[in-house]
């Protein structure tokens, strides 16, 4: 790495410590996005997948590099590497550099990697260190200079005490410590409890990411692992049940230390959410002290790390072992056990074409580079030696490369995907002993395209592994059995494309949308257990659709006149309630968790305001300019009253309010959309037929029985409120429901009427015109207020005046001649006779004129 400049500020060494569920790692990569350029050291390959394929998503792929001892993906010019420890680019001058689970610097197999990496790897601006606070002293010790920050779990973690398998809480992940194991306990959980994940180091990273969402996803709710999840997998598990306190750590079987429990129960309870641990199957109960530690995350400190001599003498072999039996000369730092590949070294050292084709420099650092191929295969170690020194004469040979034919031949015996989990989980890991073989940068000639062709097949495997897995850990027809009605038999249930549920072949329901709909057994007791159990194989797809559903943007819902809110085309909720801006909706159906179901509730809710506030503008606008006081006087009450009856109301109950309404206040509720007629006050925008759906929709839960016809009078039933009757169109006129463009299409047909007999006429081409009959006819004006200005005989019209007006002078029959009537009649038609006036008195004028 370059010198840092003058002037500038020394780099920064950090080393932050805490238990899991610290956001270590989380603050690391945050850190690290903010610099221009860094590096990032993880323990799995697994997790610098997870870890490469988050920044990804960030900053694009041509950003980033990942690096790990099988896979490399490195862009032109990366700004960012992920790599696991042991593959980290040193020789790379990065701004930011951050080792993660550095108290694996004690790890008997691999601590001196990260020994060496927590001494001698640093970035130019700042260095981050991760890991358990059990480090505190040891750092303190070895890096004086460093700044140590400490954090607190964000949860706390509790022992539940021992669990059966059968009785282990949703969300749980069992721990055991070999893969027959696993493969038992998961076999188990399949036949009592519908299925589970499984997760172990050796899985590949694209089986490892498949058999994790099969988890998340929902539709298992266990996970059954090695310790590999103890190392930063983050998944959303609840509880950790230990299935065994003892592993197989390479040389011997040995109980684990506490901190190892610490580290696996620490994978409970993620984030905020509070975890618990426990033991299940053959494992015995913790001790008390191991619990208070793990509870209160208190360990011994890390009292050394392993260290190997990083300074190797090339000289000659002899010069190579030697130094790397060199012993530390620093307190706190131990000589480390002889690793895999000083093992390695050591055998050839034995093989004496080995030792004289190492005599030259140049193939002797070959040597030491051959003998650091891992062991994926996890054989003996006379065949991995007979392997490392296959490659040794290769790589030395003529041709300075492995040869072509020898990796065509490994990759064909390879290239199948039949087998079961056992066969497909070696040939995996053989597949990644080539995938390292193409990824050292000078093994073979074709490096590249090696690197492409192993990628694919391992994919290939990893798939087909999955699938195995799928098949053999998870029966997605395969119920819970009935524990509560003591049902023992296992049924086989599904669901069908179609949404039609099965259980043991027999039809038990249908799922639509998010409400299952059960069918009826032939008994009582069969009714129950086959419910129970369709319930419990929808339940999964449920909360998938909930997700969904939840998620969805509002071109996925629609709405009936019925007040049904549909999802992709299917029922799932119904308008129960409300204000048309605030509306309540319940969700169809029981299953699904409370959290997801409410959330769900509350998309629907929040589609069906947003629609009312589309649909129903006229009204929200009148609603917020009333609450807004920019409708004053007395057009503020006729407005509330409009509002309150839901944009339609009978003019006769305002009538003396809109007669004293001034013509400014008229033009303001003419403004906000709201027409006084004849009869009623309205507003014609919420008469469209999109509003009167919405509106429909909302009222639809108070009259579920009542459906008229669109356009049509009909008998207004009891109870039916007014803003029911608004939200159709309708008014109520003398027990009849009427829609209100017909009333205001009668004022105009009656001003258009043939005055008679002091009234108007509404003939029967009107009437027929506004699709009444006779009947409603007349009941329609006498509500409006019109009584019959006449009494037509047969043939003649009937006409119509409102009540309170005149009736009209009738022609008087003429009396008899000789009758005294006609004498009175005959003096009551001779004009009044004229007034004499009286003369004016002369004295008066006088006296004005001596006034004058």
């Amino acid at each position: 790495m370059s010198d840092r400049p003058s002037g500038a500020a020394p780099p920064r060494l950090v080393a932050v410590l805490g238990p899991t569920n610290t956001g270590k790692t989380h603050l690391a990569v945050e850190r690290m996005l903010g610099h221009h350029s860094g590096m990032i050291g993880l323990p799995l390959r697994l997790l610098a997948r997870e870890i490469y394929d988050r920044i990804v998503k960030l900053r694009g792929a041509r950003a980033v590099a990942l690096i790990t001892g099988e896979e490399k993906i490195v862009p032109p010019r990366p700004q960012y590497f992920v790599c696991t420890v042991e593959a980290m680019p040193l020789s790379v001058e990065v701004e930011f550099l951050a080792i993660d689970e550095i108290q694996l610097c004690a790890d008997p197999e691999r601590g001196h990697v990260f020994t060496h990496r927590l001494l001698h790897a640093r970035g130019t601006r700042e260095t981050m260190l991760l890991g358990a606070g059990t480090m505190a002293p040891l750092v303190r010790r070895l890096l004086p200079h460093a700044e140590i920050q400490t954090r607190d779990r964000f949860s706390t973690l509790t022992y539940a005490g021992p669990k059966k398998l059968t009785r282990l809480p949703r969300r749980s992940a069992v721990v055991a410590f070999s893969a027959d194991q696993v493969y038992a306990i998961a076999e188990l959980i399949r036949r009592q409890r519908g299925g589970a994940a499984v997760v172990m180091g050796s899985l590949s990273p694209r089986t490892r990411n498949a058999q994790v969402a099969l988890y998340q996803s929902g539709e298992v709710d266990f996970l059954v692992a090695t310790d590999a999840i103890g190392m930063g997998l983050n998944m959303d598990v609840d509880h950790v049940a230990f299935a065994g306190l003892r592993k197989f750590d390479g040389r011997r079987t040995r109980y684990l230390y506490p901190q190892e429990v610490g580290q696996i129960a620490g994978r409970a309870g993620r984030y905020q959410k509070d975890g618990t641990f426990g033991v299940t199957g053959e494992a015995e109960d913790m001790d008390p002290d191991l619990v208070e530690a793990v509870e209160n995350h208190h360990f011994e400190p890390v009292a050394g790390a392993e260290w190997r001599n990083s300074k190797l003498d090339f000289a000659n072999l002899a010069a190579l072992m030697k130094s790397l039996a060199q012993t530390p000369d620093r307190e706190g730092l131990k000589l480390a056990k002889e690793a895999l590949d000083e093992t390695t070294l050591r055998q050839l050292a034995d093989d004496p074409d080995v030792v004289r084709r190492a005599r030259d420099r140049t193939n002797l650092l070959r040597l030491w580079d051959v003998c650091q191929t891992p062991d994926f295969r996890k054989t003996a170690t006379d065949e991995h030696v007979r392997l490392v020194k296959d490659f040794f004469f290769q790589l030395t040979g003529g041709g300075r490369r492995i040869a072509e034919d020898w990796i065509a031949r490994q990759y064909a015996h390879l290239d199948r995907t039949d087998g079961e989990i056992d066969g497909l989980a070696q040939r995996l890991a053989a597949v990644r002993t080539l995938a390292y073989v193409a990824n050292r940068p000078d093994w073979l000639h074709d490096a590249a395209g090696w690197q492409g062709r192993t990628r694919q097949l391992e994919d290939r495997l990893s798939d087909t592994l999955h699938e195995k897995l799928m098949a053999r850990f998870v029966d997605r027809r395969t119920s819970a059995l009935m524990r509560a009605l003591n049902v023992r038999e296992e049924m086989l249930a599904g669901v069908a494309a179609d949404g039609a549920v099965t259980v043991e072949g027999h039809y038990v329901g249908r799922l639509s949308g998010v409400q299952f709909e059960p069918a009826e057994g032939q008994s009582v007791l069969e009714t129950k257990a086959l419910r129970a159990a369709a319930n419990h194989a929808v339940a999964p797809e449920i909360a998938k659709r909930l997700g969904r559903l939840a998620a969805d943007p509002d071109t996925a819902f629609a709405l009936t006149p019925d007040g049904v809110v549909l999802w992709q085309g299917e029922a799932a909720g119904v308008v129960t309630g409300g204000e048309p801006f605030s509306p309540r909706v319940r969700l169809l159906g029981e299953l699904g968790h409370d959290a997801a179901r409410q959330r769900a509730q509350r998309r629907l809710e929040a589609f069906v305001a947003a629609e009312a506030a589309r649909r129903l503008a006229p009204l929200r606008k009148l609603e917020t300019a009333v609450a807004d006081g920019k409708v004053k006087g007395l057009a503020r009450g006729v407005a509330y009253r409009l509002i309150e009856a839901g944009g339609v109301l009978d003019r006769a109950e305002v009538r003396e309010e809109t007669r004293a309404l001034s013509q400014v206040e008229r033009r303001v509720l003419r403004g906000l959309g709201v027409r006084i007629g004849a009869y009623s006050l309205f507003m014609p925008g919420l008469l469209r037929p999109e509003a009167r759906t919405l509106a429909q929709a909302i009222a639809a839960r108070q009259t579920p029985d009542w459906k008229p016809v669109a356009g049509a009078v009909v008998a207004l039933p009891p109870g039916v409120s007014a803003r029911a009757l608004s939200a159709r169109g309708l008014r109520a006129v003398r027990g009849l429901a009427v829609p209100v463009e017909q009333l205001e299409r009668l004022d105009d047909l009656m001003r258009a009427g043939v005055k008679q007999d002091g009234g108007i006429v509404l003939s029967d081409q009107a009437r027929e015109a506004l699709g009444w009959s006779a009947s409603e006819t007349e009941a329609i004006l006498r509500g409006l207020g019109f009584a019959p200005a006449n009494r037509p005989k047969a043939g003649e019209p009937l006409a119509w005046r409102r009540r309170g007006e005149s009736r009209p002078s009738q022609p008087v029959k003429a009396a008899p001649a000789h009758s005294p009537f006609a004498a009175l009649a005959a003096l009551k038609d001779q004009p009044p006779p004229a007034r004499r006036r009286r003369p004016r008195r002369r004295k008066k004028v006088e006296a004005a004129k001596v006034v004058a």
